[in-house]
């Protein structure tokens, strides 16, 4: 059996034992209920020696005993909401296989994962339908025993009510209901969470001062991207759609921020920090390359009169393509399994625990502008340069660094606006508009390689290269109007002054 996902939304209440069952057929929506089942589910939890997935709010379970026996791990989506990832059963019982563990290696690390919690649960569940029998909910009755590693067994009971086809209104009609019946909320997410307890490491919840230091801002920016590296890490190993990306940039963003705030962040740190996050991304690179190319040519050479695609030429990029994809996937999955990657993330949680603050630190509204002009002259700088070369090869190259500039202005900006507000909102969409404008040039430089590479092989196996040919004149063409679009934007933005 293959994994699966689901979202499951549901919402737990504390009950008595000696509580009655309310009306649940009154519910609205709800024609009947089903007769019950009783279930005898036995789940055991396994994290680390210091709880590092229940702090983080991750579940990872081996359950049998119910109708989804197998390997479980539920992530935090939202409130109410959680993403379910499910493996097969298998035969071991007493250590985590590496498919379950590489889930949540992004907490782990390289730390043993071992048995924390035994739970045994007697559950009753009423199937809610609708008047064509479709189950709208699950209505659960768990009388619960949870046995912590080396503690004693405690007993309770509570009640779930979880979604299948119903919607928000019937949950929140359910609440009301088993409210009005003698239940309470939850008094936490899980029964996980109720069984350690106190036991689960509180973290500190930092937020951002009212009138906060130039660090401040630092600190704010960096922990967004810190928390995006941890949540798309998962999503990678899963090959979530847009995950490689998303978690490419994050790790952009913050190389940039520890670039931009080296005023008050010790720069030797900084820029270890930078060296390692300039490996991270450049693994995840190429399958990032190959799926923007691969979108693009599967478009572009759609739009071309059928009568001058002159032989296979959609499928032999789209071949070369998928194995870029599929080589340099593997080189981002073996870079989230390494030990140089668990030390990075080490590192990162120790620049947010305690930043490397230099003693230039100042109120951030008073500072942040000058940090910002910096980016702004480096970006310029790099105008000045793209205008003065003698070759388009020489000015290619400036004009990729100038997006880069650009990125490392915008990302700027975006991390001012608590402080600059609108000020920095349009300086950091300006920025934006210089990015997107020259990544169409950069990505004309990078098709137009991988054209005339192709073209090479087909030319050698004696094929015609008429269409390679003209699919490289339309990528030059892109590449011209896209340089033509930023030199003639450029006098217009008013950072510029």
């Amino acid at each position: 059996m293959a994994r699966t996902e689901q979202l499951e939304i549901e919402t737990k209440y504390d009950v008595d034992e000696t509580t009655v069952l309310p009306a649940l057929h009154e519910l609205p929506g709800v024609a009947s209920v089903a007769q019950p089942v009783e279930l005898h589910l036995e789940a055991v939890y396994f994290d680390t020696p210091d709880l590092d997935l229940a702090a983080n709010k991750v579940t990872l379970r081996r359950r049998t005993g119910g109708e989804d026996d197998g390997w479980h791990v539920k992530f935090p989506v939202s409130s109410g909401e959680r993403l379910e990832v499910r493996h097969p059963l298998g035969r071991s019982t007493s250590t985590v296989p590496i498919a379950v563990v590489r889930t949540v290696r992004v907490h782990v690390r390289d730390h043993k994962l071992a048995p924390v919690v035994r739970l045994e649960t007697r559950r009753i569940v009423h199937r809610l339908l609708d008047a064509d029998g479709g189950v709208l909910a699950e209505f659960a009755d768990d009388h619960v025993t949870a046995t912590v590693t080396g503690g004693e067994p405690e007993s309770w009971r509570e009640w779930e009510v979880e979604l299948v086809d119903g919607d928000a209104g019937l949950l929140a009609a359910a609440g009301e209901l088993v409210q009005q019946a003698g239940a309470r909320p939850a008094s936490g997410p899980s029964k996980l969470a109720r069984a350690l307890g106190d036991r689960v490491p509180k973290r500190d919840e930092w937020t951002l001062p009212k009138k906060p230091r130039t660090s401040d801002l630092f600190r704010a920016y960096a922990g967004a991207q810190v928390a995006a590296i941890r949540e798309r890490d998962p999503e990678v190993r899963r090959d979530v759609p847009d995950s490689i990306h998303k978690f490419r940039v994050a790790t952009r963003r913050l190389r940039s921020a520890l670039a931009t705030y080296r005023p008050v962040i010790d720069r030797t740190v900084g820029d270890e920090l930078r060296d390692e996050l300039k490996w991270l991304a450049g693994e995840f690179g190429a399958a990032r390359d190959a799926e923007v190319q691969r979108e693009h040519f599967a478009a572009e050479i759609a739009e071309q009169p059928v009568e001058l695609v002159i032989g296979r030429v959609a499928g032999r990029i789209d071949d070369h393509l998928r194995k870029v994809y599929k080589d340099g996937r593997a080189a981002a999955l073996a870079a989230l399994e390494s030990e140089r990657y668990f030390h990075l993330l080490d590192a990162l949680d120790r620049l947010l625990a305690e930043p490397p603050i230099t003693g230039d630190d100042r109120k951030a509204h008073k500072q942040v502008g000058d940090i910002l002009k910096h980016d702004l002259k480096r970006m310029r700088q790099g105008v000045r340069r793209s205008e003065d070369a003698e070759t388009d090869a020489e000015q290619d190259h400036e004009l990729h660094d100038v997006r880069k500039a650009a990125k490392r202005l915008r990302y700027a900006a975006e991390s001012a606006v608590p402080v600059l507000g609108d000020e920095a909102a349009k300086l950091a969409a300006q920025a934006e508009e210089v990015q997107e404008i020259l990544g169409e040039h950069q990505d004309s430089v990078v098709s137009r390689e991988l054209l005339h590479h192709l073209a090479l092989e087909v030319y050698a196996e004696g094929g015609n290269t008429f269409t390679y040919g003209r699919l490289h004149a339309a990528e030059e063409n892109r590449g011209n109007a896209s340089r033509t679009s930023f030199y003639k934007l450029w006098p217009t933005l008013t950072f510029r002054s």
